[in-house]
């Protein structure tokens, strides 16, 4: 029993306080309803009226003709609201209804906040989901059920009467409105037309328009020159072996005219090397192995024709005396130098018709930013008046809907309601409240008081309060059956 009191509550001992204590847990019990029903009887009632209205989705889709309302549902409801609660709005309401005449000493601003705090706008959201309202609520507090009634049905006209109203006025004004700024974008692209067209006239042929042909003749101008630049790169090259080849000629008729003995295998091997070298530099650049290898060779046979006895006199160049690789060589140099020479001509004709080319392309800086801005200006306004055009035309269809009311509409789903009963104050909620007052107060007090009485009442008080050890236990034989303080029964 001792380690059962230690452990938790010992309910033998609560059953005997509430046994003992009856009176003091009952009387509050009792009271408190009492006292709770009677308060209500002094508190002024309250009555709500509510009314719910259904928000339409328009007939028309909007990818079809697009809403030029484009605040969202609760945003709208809730401007509405501080419209249609404003003091100019209430203060009707309050003289048509005689609203608070049993309250002379208060303001009429008094009574226009004491009416706003009892209108309320519960918005009301599909499975409480942050989509689109569905429909809302109007509710109306007041001392009188027809009042409540009253005041609901005047907030709910003015509600639907706003509504068609703003949302008609806003489609007009949006409307009028783009009407204006259309006539607006009209006048800038005549005037941005006007001077791009001026300024075509006045650079006709040189306007960036023009870049893209201009381009692939110019493509095509370098392409041929750079073919007859290469060309004449080579014949000057050829030019330049036939010459050398033509003076080693000249060098051996005149040795040969001396000794009497030409080295003609040494010419004809020289002749041969350096069309060779002719060839290769055609392919080839200067460093290549085998033009480097060619370059060596001839070297070293010029410098053998070179080794051979000067001449006694000054030889004459002769052409009568000249032998047929002479007369050969002296005919490719002619044929080279006309070729050299058209080749020239024509690289020249082509330079100027790059030149001219490259002209007609390069705009000045100051000419091209100024076609550039025009461009981008006249493409700016263009664009501005096409989509100012677009919005007037789906605006136009929009308020045709709006005045046809065919758009997004207050429906009415519940009336305003006269309420049967209070909504405040609740007598049954009163009533359990005093009661739960009352049972918890005679709790106190019987707690209290038992308490405050410090008695032996069973044999583990005994124990506790003299805290001696025992010996023995006596059970109370006036009981059939009983439990010694060791849990062992006794008959």
């Amino acid at each position: 029993m001792i380690e059962q009191e230690e452990q938790g509550i010992d309910f033998g001992k609560l059953a005997g306080m509430l046994k003992r204590r009856i009176g003091w847990i009952i009387i509050p019990a009792i009271l408190g309803p009492l006292i709770a029903i009677g308060i209500t009887h002094k508190i002024t009632p309250r009555y709500e009226s509510q009314a719910f209205v259904l928000v339409e989705e328009p007939k028309v889709p909007d990818k079809f003709v697009a809403s030029v309302i484009t605040n969202q549902l609760d945003v709208r409801l809730m401007t509405l609201k501080e419209q249609i609660l404003s003091r100019s709005r209430l203060e009707p309401i309050i003289t048509s209804l005689s609203l608070y005449a049993d309250q002379p000493k208060l303001s009429m601003e008094e009574k226009v906040d004491l009416l706003r705090g009892a209108i309320d706008v519960r918005v009301i959201k599909p499975d409480g989901s942050n989509r689109v309202p569905s429909g809302f609520y109007i509710i109306a507090l007041a001392s009188k059920a027809q009042t409540a009634q009253d005041v609901c049905s005047q907030i709910l006209s003015m509600f639907m009467d706003e509504n068609l109203k703003v949302r008609q006025q806003q489609a007009a004004g949006t409307t009028a409105f783009l009407s204006d700024q259309l006539d607006e974008a009209k006048r800038n692209l005549d005037q941005q037309d006007a001077k791009l067209a001026d300024f075509k006239r006045h650079y006709f042929g040189q306007l960036p328009t023009d870049e893209q042909r201009n381009l692939e003749m110019l493509n095509s101008t370098r392409t041929r020159l750079e073919a007859v630049t290469q060309e004449l790169s080579t014949a000057q090259q050829q030019k330049i072996v036939q010459e050398s080849l033509l003076t080693q000629q000249l060098k051996a008729r005149t040795a040969t005219t001396e000794t009497g003995a030409a080295p003609i295998d040494l010419q004809k091997q020289l002749a041969s090397m350096q069309d060779q070298l002719a060839t290769l530099s055609s392919r080839y650049t200067a460093e290549h192995p085998d033009v480097i290898k060619l370059k060596a060779q001839i070297a070293n046979l010029k410098q053998q024709l070179a080794n051979a006895p000067p001449p006694t006199s000054e030889p004459k160049d002769d052409a009568s005396i000249d032998s047929p690789e002479i007369r050969q060589t002296r005919t490719a140099i002619r044929l080279v130098d006309e070729n050299i020479r058209a080749k020239r001509a024509e690289q020249a004709r082509l330079t100027q018709e790059v030149g001219a080319l490259q002209g007609r392309l390069q705009l000045s800086p100051a000419v091209e930013e100024q076609y550039k801005a025009l461009t981008r200006d006249y493409d700016t306004a263009l664009k501005f008046y096409d989509d100012l055009l677009s919005k007037k035309t789906q605006s136009e269809m929009a308020t045709d809907l709006e005045k046809r009311q065919e758009g997004e509409q207050f429906r009415l789903v519940d009336a305003p309601d006269l309420p049967l009963k209070p909504e405040f104050p609740n007598r049954m909620k009163f009533a359990l409240g005093g009661l739960g007052g009352g049972l918890a107060l005679g709790l106190l007090l019987a707690w209290t008081r038992e308490r405050s009485q410090n008695y032996l009442r069973t044999e583990e008080d005994v124990i506790y309060e003299l805290d001696l050890p025992v010996l023995i236990a006596l059970p109370d034989i006036s009981k059939k059956s009983t439990r010694s303080v060791y849990g062992t029964p006794v008959h």
